[in-house]
């Protein structure tokens, strides 16, 4: 039994941990400085911001993660692919302007999936007030019942978080394959040469949230079973 739960371990590490590593190893893959290129991630983010009237858009470093961020309307690089002439830099400034355009169309899914997101800031810190109650209660008034009733509403609260992670694997998928690639293709910022390593890295910028999506999973799972 002790070896079962050992490689039943090792298999759910796996499972949570083999795609984020598979992220970061695309990404560092290309991330050579390609003296060929004409500009830098943060160039080509900003080019593209005037090439499709994205008014109001701004570029900015952060060391949080290549992101957009809707409330401030910035396009969010790393300072590797913000000053970096890398494809990887070059695909992923590409991926976070699609994320730029699709809030500047007004995209129903990734303004649902920004409601959902700040719903579930506020619902993790309920749920976790909730477990932490939850056995207080159960001792003090006696009421398992009510122990169960607490955690089962955590466990409802935690949910949210999964439905934030599903509407973020479409978001994720469309900025990469219906957004950047048809610009990085089409527009000619990159050979036909570095097209295949282009998909890998924008399937690896769309999948970056998988692995968080797995925790999440995990987690939910542990306080159903504490439930059962």
């Amino acid at each position: 039994m002790p070896l079962l739960i050992v490689i039943g371990i090792l298999l759910l590490g796996a499972v949570i941990f083999l795609p984020q590593y598979w992220v970061q190893h695309v990404i560092r893959k290309y991330d050579r400085e390609r003296a060929d290129f004409p500009g830098t991630g943060g160039e080509l983010a900003e080019h593209l911001i005037g090439q499709y009237r994205l008014t109001g858009v701004g570029v900015e470093k952060t060391e949080k993660g290549d992101h957009y961020d809707p409330d401030a309307r910035a396009v969010r690089l790393l300072e590797k692919h913000h000053a970096g002439r890398s494809l990887s830099a070059v695909v992923i400034a590409a991926h976070e302007i699609g994320h730029a355009i699709q809030h500047h169309r007004g995209e129903r899914l990734l303004a649902t999936r920004q409601k959902l997101a700040k719903f579930a800031a506020t619902s993790d810190r309920i749920a976790s007030i909730f477990f932490f109650a939850a056995p207080v209660l159960a001792i003090f008034a006696r009421a398992p019942l009510a122990f169960f009733a607490l955690v089962g509403f955590g466990i409802l609260l935690l949910s949210v978080r999964i439905l934030v992670h599903l509407v973020t694997l479409p978001v994720e998928y469309d900025a990469s394959f219906n957004k950047a690639l048809p610009i990085l293709e089409l527009g000619g910022y990159l050979s036909s040469e570095d097209m295949p390593a282009a998909r890998q890295v924008l399937k690896a910028a769309a999948l970056t949230y998988v692995a968080g999506a797995l925790v999440s999973l995990l987690d939910l799972a542990r306080w159903i079973r504490i439930l059962r």
